[in-house]
């Protein structure tokens, strides 16, 4: 075929050139067409208010609900006040947790998420004590569980204890970005410290720095109750897993802030044997001009997080963060700071089985895809090749064979194998976000800013169906 688009043809008896110029015309657009398979987007919300997702795990596992909260355009989280759910086929909307004593200072709620398995989630909460001078902030904040069996009484999952002697098993500050373990035994989360930034405000030096921890149910932690100080006791066992310093040595893989973490695997990754639980992270090195560069790390957790490790206490110290404990192995899987190119981007995103993780970088002309790389290193493989940005909101399917994104204002799902795509929604003015896979894999939920008749934008949840064997 590409050689009868080269020959010269007679017709009539005049010789007629064929151009490569229309046939490569012509395969563009087939490509086009086949690339542009927009599904029926669904509506599930209305009301005039935010529904946001918030890149969370969203559906209950059954996938006849999708949990979001409520935050405010003008004061985000710290306004949020109510923790709600929305059927998957009658738009049912019902309320699982309302904040109390809410105000402009908080005490905020959001980012929820279900249990894979449970009727429980989990979501960020402010302090109970918050004024105009303490409101809702990074470091005053803790994981709030409710379980719909018993929404009456919902329970924090940290332990909070800002005054010394400190408690290990508590934390002093703030945890966020809360995901349950694909099998619900732990729960990672994102960390600031309210007495490193207290040391920040003091000496004006960069110590409020983020990092990630995990927590696990082995045992409640008790403290002194003070709600003006914002103690009080926890459900879980939490710690800090992933070391972070102030002044990272240049060409170190030491890092200055991590976040942006997701589990590897529904129990870890498989090495030698055996699954190794672990998170990945987007973390900020200085490259050899001391630039900083965000590359993509990742954290072996050992099995029991209550034994300190090497570089301290579990708890902290007043002038030293909380310490990872013995057996975490903190590791970098990629080297892009030296290159032409350099920064990895966005929330990274492993396989089920944990054996791909998935994160943005750009390609040698600077243009942002979807790149992969093993949980034990390797080199990273490319995995998109679109003509301008990925946008962002990765998410694997369930069976690890697709994985979907933002690029050029619409959702788009990408077989990992080979280079077809599709996009699955329509291009609109602003790009939809926080997208989320239903647990068998047949629907991907969505938010999309719709204008209501006040007059005013929200964020609206939408689904579309991809159909079986997804």
């Amino acid at each position: 075929m590409f050689l009868l688009f080269t020959l010269k043809l007679r017709v009539n008896g005049v010789k007629l050139k064929v151009f490569r110029k229309i046939f490569f015309i012509v395969v563009a657009g087939l490509v086009s067409c086949l690339s542009s398979q927009t599904r029926t987007e669904i509506q599930l919300t209305f009301g005039p208010y935010n529904h946001s997702l918030d890149n969370n795990d969203n559906f209950s596992p059954d996938d006849q609900w999708l949990v979001y909260d409520t935050r405010t355009d003008r004061g985000g989280i710290r306004m949020g006040q109510t923790i709600e759910k929305v059927h998957t086929t009658t738009g049912e909307i019902q309320i699982l947790y309302t904040a109390p004593n809410a105000d402009e200072s908080g005490p905020g709620l959001g980012a929820v998420s279900y249990n894979h398995t449970f009727n429980r989630v989990i979501f960020i909460h402010g302090l109970f004590h918050h004024t105009d001078d303490t409101p809702y902030e990074q470091w005053r904040r803790f994981g709030m569980i409710a379980d719909e069996s018993d929404l009456e009484n919902p329970f924090a999952m940290d332990a909070r204890d800002v005054t010394s002697p400190y408690t290990p098993g508590a934390l002093r500050g703030g945890t966020h970005r809360h995901e349950w373990s694909g099998d619900g035994k732990l729960i990672g989360f994102t960390y600031n410290d309210a007495l490193m930034k207290a040391l920040e405000d003091e000496t004006g030096e960069h110590r409020n720095l983020r990092t990630i921890g995990v927590a696990t149910p082995l045992k409640p932690v008790k403290v002194e109750d003070n709600v003006q100080l914002g103690n009080h006791s926890g459900t879980w066992f939490t710690v800090v897993v992933v070391r972070v310093v102030q002044n990272p040595k240049s060409g170190s893989d030491e890092i200055s802030h991590a976040a942006g973490d997701s589990w590897v695997g529904d129990r870890g990754y498989f090495i030698l044997g055996k699954w190794q639980r672990a998170r990945a992270f987007i973390g900020t090195v200085r490259n050899g001009k001391g630039h900083k560069v965000d590359e993509v790390f990742i954290v072996d957790i050992p099995e029991d997080i209550t034994v300190p490790g090497e570089y301290g206490s579990l708890e902290g110290t007043e002038t030293n963060f909380p310490a990872p404990p013995m057996g975490t192995v903190q590791r970098r899987l990629t080297f892009t700071a030296e290159t032409d190119q350099p920064d990895c981007v966005g929330i990274v995103r492993a396989t089920k089985d944990g054996s791909q993780i998935a994160f943005l970088a750009k390609d040698k002309n600077g243009i942002r895809q979807v790149f992969t790389v093993s949980p034990t290193g390797g080199k990273a493989v490319m995995v998109t090749n679109h003509s301008s940005d990925v946008q962002g909101s990765l998410r694997w399917s369930p069976n690890g064979k697709q994985i979907s994104y933002i690029w050029d204002n619409s959702v788009v799902v990408k077989d990992i194998d080979n280079s077809s795509y599709t996009r699955i929604t329509k291009k609109t003015e602003k790009p939809p976000g926080n997208l989320v896979w239903s647990h068998d894999g047949n629907t991907i939920a969505f938010n999309r800013n719709v204008m209501h008749n006040s007059g005013n934008s929200h964020q609206q949840i939408f689904t579309v169906n991809l159909g079986k064997g997804n």
